[in-house]
């Protein structure tokens, strides 16, 4: 087979002759150095970027405490310790996993905002934006996996709390329960095939990434107007433009994230993490990681048994609202491109979109302080309430981008939308 006639000249000999037989280099300038990106993009753009390198931190950090990990319940938390004080700077790879998580959290969440504002989800980037609910969902499994590893008293019990709620599943709740516990009690078992898909999930992550990113470059990158490119003028190359830009965003995003590890490397942790898992002692107040506490929130904002009137038969009990409510939450975006047909994409030309992602966002970070807080008094009702706007939200959504509802629900008015992206005003002052 010929070489292609738009393949690459290198002027080292090793690189050309790797290149002529496996044509790597040449894709890799395609992709990433002329590939045309709009010249409008900002900051919040940087942040995928940003999470692949939170990932590949994760996945080298997690390999080396691995190996100085034993999954089994009478030594796991030992382990962990002993990597704490013996290993040569295995603080340091314990703390930069811990703390990567969180950081990986925050760029992905950062990512999914500017998705939601800008219209990301919109045709043609339905199956791209699919995709990154995907790997959300798989980032969830792993880190709560990860949670139960050190066997604290915390994550112990958390495992415990969190797996049972599967009992709530009609006819097969407790059967499913036993099979994921390994036996009928959160134990070695358990501990085993946590670590055991620990271990697996971030390299399918990985190739769930490069399915993304391989859409991304399919479709093109969406920028603030939402508007397509149509000639050139409205790209610049990947490079040097935006794989500067990218750069430095990377520089001031690590930056923060090396002030936690070094300075405040527990600022996030809860004490009960300090002790070994007890099964005979509950602790006072079960807490997950940060970054879960908004679905924590949805999971425990259902009180009461939805039962047929004037009789005590249960149709949905509280726990099975609440997983459903839980689950739904995140399968929910995945329908997004077909709930949201605003004939603008972008919110910067959608007023009361952004009134309303505003109290999205407002309802997710009272979700987030619900979840922190014991299951009693004022909480509650904050969750619930938070829980009520979050699904409300995009039912309202689905009508106002249509003719609306009454007068319940007004249809949506848009701004003017630039013809192109050279035409933004935004763009030329």
């Amino acid at each position: 087979m010929s070489r292609p006639a738009n393949a690459e000249k290198f002027d080292n000999p090793v690189i050309q002759w790797i290149d002529e037989r496996l044509p790597i280099f040449t894709m890799l300038i395609k992709e990433y150095r002329v590939f045309p990106m709009p010249k409008n993009c900002n900051y919040l753009w940087s942040f995928g970027g940003i999470a692949m390198t939170m990932l590949m931190l994760m996945i080298v950090t997690g390999i080396f405490l691995a190996m100085n990990y034993t999954p089994n319940t009478s030594l796991a938390f030992a382990s962990v310790e002993r990597t704490m004080r013996d290993v040569n700077y295995g603080w340091l790879l314990r703390y930069a996993h811990m703390n990567g998580a969180s950081f990986f959290f925050i760029a992905v969440y950062i990512h999914v905002f500017r998705g939601l504002y800008y219209g990301s989800y919109r045709t043609p980037r339905e199956l791209l934006w699919i995709i990154g609910v995907v790997i959300l969902l798989l980032m969830m499994a792993t880190a709560f996996m990860g949670y139960a590893l050190p066997w604290s008293q915390m994550s112990g019990w958390g495992t415990t709390v969190i797996t049972s709620m599967f009992s709530a599943v009609p006819l097969v709740g407790d059967g499913l329960v036993t099979w994921l516990w390994g036996g009928f009690s959160v134990d070695n078992p358990t501990l085993n095939r946590f670590y055991a898909l620990h271990y697996l999930l971030p390299f399918v992550i990985l190739g769930v990434v490069f399915i993304h990113v391989w859409a991304l470059h399919q479709t093109g990158s969406n920028n603030p107007t939402g508007v397509e490119p149509k000639t050139p003028k409205d790209t610049v190359p990947f490079a040097p433009y935006f794989s500067t830009k990218d750069l430095f965003a990377m520089v001031v995003f690590l930056t923060l994230f090396m002030g936690m590890l070094f300075f405040a490397p527990l600022a996030l942790t809860e004490v009960d993490h300090f002790k070994q898992f007890d099964p005979m002692q509950t602790p006072e107040h079960i807490v997950p990681e940060w970054y879960f506490l908004p679905f924590y929130a949805i999971l425990r904002a259902f009180t009461i048994d939805i039962t047929i009137p004037f009789t005590h038969v249960v149709l949905l009990s509280a726990k099975l609202q609440g997983v459903i409510a839980m689950f739904g939450s995140i399968m929910l975006l995945m329908f997004l491109p077909w709930i949201d047909k605003s004939p603008a994409k972008s919110a910067r030309y959608r007023p009361l979109y952004r009134w309303m992602l505003a109290a999205l966002v407002a309802a997710m970070l009272a979700l987030g302080y619900a979840g922190s807080q014991k299951p009693e008094g004022l909480p509650v009702y904050i969750g619930m309430a938070g829980v009520a706007y979050y699904f409300l939200h995009f039912i309202v959504l689905w009508f106002m981008t249509r003719n609306g509802l009454w007068v319940l629900i007004p249809k949506e008015e848009t701004l003017p939308v630039p013809s192109s992206i050279s035409d933004d005003p935004c763009w030329k002052h």
